[in-house]
C-alpha cells in the first residue's frame, strides 16, 4: 500500500473512531445530557459527533422546535422535540430532569451556536449538573470564535460581552464601561439594532477605534466591515441590507493609560451606583451609601448624582 492510501486509511478510520466512540450502547443509555453545538448558518459546520449524538439521543430540548425540526429533516433524523428557550427554562428544566430520572438522554441545543452562550440553556445545565447526572458537551460553530478569528485584532486575551441592553441609560452605560477596557471587546447584536449600536459607538467615541463588523457569519452573504469606527460606521450606514443579519463585532480595546483607564471604569461604576440608589433613595441618602461603599470624595459624588438628577 502506497504512503497516501495508508494516509487516507488512516483518515477513514478516524473518522470510524470519532462516530463509534458515541454509538456505543453503554453510551447510548447513559441518562445524560448532550449539550450539542449546532451550526451558525452553514450546515457543514455540523460536527461528526454532533450528528451521531442527535441520533442517538432519545429526545431533544430546543430553543425553537420548529427550527430543530427543519433542521433535523434535512438531516434525515426523526426524534422527539421539547421546548426549551428563556421564557419556560424552569420548568423545562424539571421536564428534562424527569427524562433523565426515566433513563433517557437528552440533546440540548438552540437555534444555532451552543447552548448557554447568549442563549438559554445554563438554568438546564445546573440543574442537571447538581442532580447529579452527567453533563456532555459536544462543540461545534462559534460566532464569538469566528469573528475573532476573521478579525485579526485579538493576539491575546479578549472580553465576550454577548448582547447589550436593548435601550435606555443601561446599554450607554454598559457600552461606555466595556469601551474603557484594555482587551479587545466582542459584541453581538440583532439586525433591527444594528444601527443604534453605531449610533451608540459613535456617541461614545469609538470612531477612532478599530474595529470588525460581522455579519451573516458562514451563511451566502457573509459579510465584514473592518477599519476605524468612523470607516465602519459609515460603510453599514450604506448597506442596504445591514438590517437582514444577526451582528457580531470585535472592537479594539482601549490605548488608555491604565490609570486613565481605572479612572474611567471608576466613573462607570460611579454611574451604575448612582441610577440605581437615586430611583429608590433621596439624593443625599444616595450620596452617602455610595460614598460609604466606594470610599470616593463627597464632592465628586454629589456633583455627579447632581447631574444624573438633573
Amino acid at each position: 500500500m502506497g504512503v497516501n492510501a495508508m494516509q487516507k486509511a488512516g483518515e477513514v478510520e478516524m473518522v470510524k473512531g470519532v462516530l463509534n466512540s458515541d454509538a456505543k450502547d453503554e453510551t447510548r443509555r447513559e441518562p445524560s445530557l448532550y449539550v450539542v453545538a449546532t451550526p451558525i448558518g452553514n450546515m457543514g459546520d455540523l460536527s461528526l459527533r454532533a450528528r451521531a449524538v442527535l441520533e442517538q439521543v432519545d429526545r431533544i430540548a430546543a430553543e425553537d422546535t420548529r427550527n430543530t425540526a427543519r433542521m433535523l429533516d434535512a438531516l434525515g433524523i426523526k426524534k422527539p422535540l421539547m421546548a426549551h428557550h428563556a421564557h419556560n427554562e424552569q420548568d423545562s428544566a424539571e421536564g428534562i430532569l424527569a427524562c433523565l430520572q426515566r433513563g433517557e438522554s437528552v440533546g440540548l441545543v438552540s437555534d444555532a451556536g451552543t447552548p448557554a452562550v447568549s442563549d438559554p440553556g445554563a438554568v438546564v445545565v445546573r440543574r442537571v449538573a447538581q442532580a447529579g447526572f452527567k453533563v456532555v458537551p459536544v462543540p461545534g460553530a462559534s460566532s464569538v470564535l469566528a469573528v475573532v478569528a476573521a478579525s485579526g485584532l485579538v493576539e491575546g486575551p479578549f472580553t465576550f460581552r454577548g448582547f447589550l441592553p436593548a435601550k435606555g441609560k443601561g446599554r450607554v452605560d454598559a457600552l461606555k464601561s466595556w469601551l474603557a477596557c484594555a482587551e479587545p471587546q466582542v459584541v453581538f447584536e440583532a439586525p433591527h439594532r444594528v444601527m443604534q449600536l453605531v449610533d451608540d459607538l459613535e456617541a461614545a467615541g469609538a470612531g477612532d477605534r478599530a474595529m470588525c463588523a460581522g455579519r451573516e457569519l458562514t451563511k451566502q452573504f457573509e459579510t465584514f466591515y473592518r477599519g476605524l469606527g468612523a470607516s465602519v460606521f459609515e460603510q453599514i450606514r450604506n448597506d442596504p441590507n445591514a438590517e437582514r443579519g444577526e451582528w457580531a463585532w470585535v472592537i479594539a480595546g482601549s490605548s488608555l493609560s491604565a490609570a486613565d483607564a481605572d479612572s474611567a471604569q471608576a466613573s462607570a461604576d460611579l454611574d451604575t451606583w448612582l441610577v440605581l440608589l437615586l430611583a429608590e433613595l433621596p439624593l443625599k441618602t444616595a450620596v452617602a451609601v455610595v460614598v460609604k461603599a466606594t470610599g470616593l470624595a463627597k464632592n465628586t459624588v454629589y456633583d455627579r448624582a447632581l447631574a444624573l438628577k438633573g
